[in-house]
């Protein structure tokens, strides 16, 4: 049998006590200056020390050497009250005694003097367990103690101690310990006792102790019992804590970031068929979102402490982070905070999971502005892939001569198309300007979708192929097998493909197929015809469903995003004078 780690190494001194400065130091300062009051009352969350702190504070001034604000550890007073067995040093559990017989009980002994030691405390433990009736009655001896006679009040809830007794105590309120203390000090823990632990699993160990010193130690208690030859592993670690592994943290960001709703479903799947809770799932996943959001406004959030993460693990939040608009990310977040309040109570969580999930997924479907939001932030990433350096405008042509006379207002009608107006245009090169093969592999997804609102079986046949180059305007999507590709340039497949290109990318490109190992199906093919072409086949026929407007390749790619995107209709064009 061994020692509990919180046991262990409970604090014997104020400077032990971690992350509580602002406590220690004052008392520190109060020793030393001989301005000890009769009354403290302790607060904060449940093992941050307020136990620690008051029998540290009796050993402090009783030490033989004191008061003093370092006490030996050595006398006998010291060696009693740590151990317990001191006479002088009563700890008392109010949640089992906190009646107004114990506390008049306690207030006659009160007035005994010390039986060895300079003075005699009394350390009530759980203090907001005191009846009203029970405060009241120590009510006198608390505010005119004698002067051997110290009260220590500890307590999780110091609202639950009325004010006559709160008024008459110094109130030091102790707070929840930073993880970055905390990881320190868990690290110097397992040095002590030999323990080799991966620093990936310190961030559990910090996040599953909740701020609480005793329960991060209990918790690495656990790990270190359960450890094998390797010491206390992330694998182990996760396991036992029952967190999500980062790697599914990842294929979920980075799935919604590529809108590829296939693979967040399937990692769902995983973690569910894995016996993992969808609760702690959705609650993992707020807690990455946090910290995307985090990194994206403050790239050095590692640096300033605003957010808990491994090294080895920054740059991939890092890039996470750039794949989102700052819309999207706070809609997702706000999406999986609402989730976790529907799962409380849910017979089937993991339903509630894929609706938060789909929700995600699908801005479009709702009308709401943050969903409006999100959608432009796509539309806006669209134009930066087709221009890196934001959308390039052209120099303005010289404004033509000014017209005599404005012509008179006519009702909006359908009009012959007039030569347009040397007017700026945005810049959409035949080449793509600086766009190569990977940063059109990283748009396809959009590409798929846009192919999909004009002709489902293009999209399908597409689902079987990859881009593999880009070589001036011929782009290269190679399908697996030779028929694919040749039923793929059937009909009016590339030109579905090629508006879908200049509406996403606003580029105009021409179609090269191939297959397999990238042998040609046909030659590049021009833009066809608005008729069908003469080898237009009954099973190449449009869908039932309405076709979207197609975007002519000399059009404006911002307009088609905007038609696309947010469903916006041209009302008038003006052009310039």
């Amino acid at each position: 049998m061994t020692l509990a780690l919180y046991r262990r190494y409970r604090p014997g001194t104020f400077a032990e006590i971690v992350g509580q400065e602002h406590v220690t130091d004052a008392l520190r300062q109060a020793l030393t200056s001989g301005r000890v009051h009769h009354a403290y009352l302790f607060s904060g969350p449940r093992g941050c020390g307020k136990t620690s702190s008051a029998r540290i504070l009796a050993r402090s001034l009783n030490c033989e050497q004191g008061p003093t604000p370092e006490p030996c550890g050595t006398c006998d007073q010291c060696v009693a009250i740590t151990a317990g067995t001191s006479l002088d040093v009563v700890e008392i559990d109010a949640a089992s005694h906190g009646g107004v017989d114990d506390a008049r009980d306690l207030r006659e002994r009160a007035f005994f003097s010390p039986v060895s030691a300079r003075y005699k405390v009394y350390i009530v433990d759980e203090a907001h367990m005191v009846s009203s009736a029970g405060f009241n009655a120590l009510l006198k001896v608390v505010e005119e103690p004698p002067e051997f006679l110290k009260f220590v009040f500890a307590t999780t809830e110091p609202q639950a101690v009325i004010g006559t007794i709160k008024s008459r105590t110094h109130h030091y309120p102790f707070r929840l310990v930073p993880a970055r203390a905390m990881s320190t000090h868990l690290a110097s823990i397992c040095a002590a006792e030999g323990i080799a632990i991966d620093p990936r699993a310190v961030p559990l160990v910090v996040r599953a102790g909740g701020g609480s010193v005793r329960d991060a130690l209990s918790v690495l208690d656990q790990l270190i019992a359960g450890a094998g030859p390797d010491g206390v592993t992330y694998p182990i670690a996760a396991a036992l804590l029952g967190v999500t592994d980062a790697a599914l943290l990842d294929e979920v960001v980075d799935a919604v970031a590529a809108r590829d709703g296939a693979a967040v479903f399937d990692t769902v799947n995983r973690v569910v068929e894995a016996g993992h809770d969808p609760r702690r799932f959705a609650s993992d996943l707020l807690d990455r979102l946090r910290d995307l959001i985090v990194l994206q406004r403050a790239p050095d959030a590692a640096e300033r402490e605003l957010v808990d993460v491994p090294p080895d693990e920054l740059p991939r939040l890092q890039q996470q982070a750039t794949r989102f608009g700052p819309a999207e990310l706070s809609r997702a977040a706000d999406l999986v905070y609402a989730g976790l309040t529907e799962m409380r109570g849910t017979t089937s969580p993991k339903l509630v999971l894929e609706l938060i999930c789909a929700r995600v997924l699908l801005p479009g479907s709702a009308a709401d502005e943050a969903a409006t939001l999100a959608r432009l932030d796509r539309l806006e990433r669209r134009l930066s892939i087709a221009s890196p350096d934001g959308p390039a405008v052209a120099p303005a042509a010289p404004a033509p001569p000014p017209v005599a006379a404005p012509p008179e207002p006519t009702l909006p009608e359908p009009a012959p198309v007039a030569e347009p107006t040397p007017v700026a245009e945005v810049a959409a090169a035949p080449s793509g300007g600086d766009l190569d093969a990977a940063a059109v592999r990283r748009a396809w997804t959009d590409v798929l979708d846009a192919v999909g609102r004009r002709r489902r079986t293009t999209r399908a046949l597409l689902d079987n192929a990859q881009v593999t180059a880009l070589a001036g305007r011929d782009l290269t999507v190679t399908f697996k097998t030779s028929p694919l590709a040749r039923q793929f340039e059937k009909g009016v497949n590339p030109e579905v493909l090629h508006d879908a290109l200049a509406e996403v990318l606003g580029v105009d490109w021409l179609v090269r197929v191939e297959f397999g190992d990238g042998g040609p199906a046909a030659p590049p093919r021009e833009e066809a015809p608005a008729a069908a072409p003469a080898d237009f086949e009954p099973g190449d026929e449009p869908d039932d469903e309405p076709v979207a407007e197609r975007t002519a390749s000399g059009d404006d790619p911002a307009l088609a995003l905007l038609r696309s995107g947010l469903g916006a209709q041209v009302i008038s064009r003006v052009e310039p004078d």
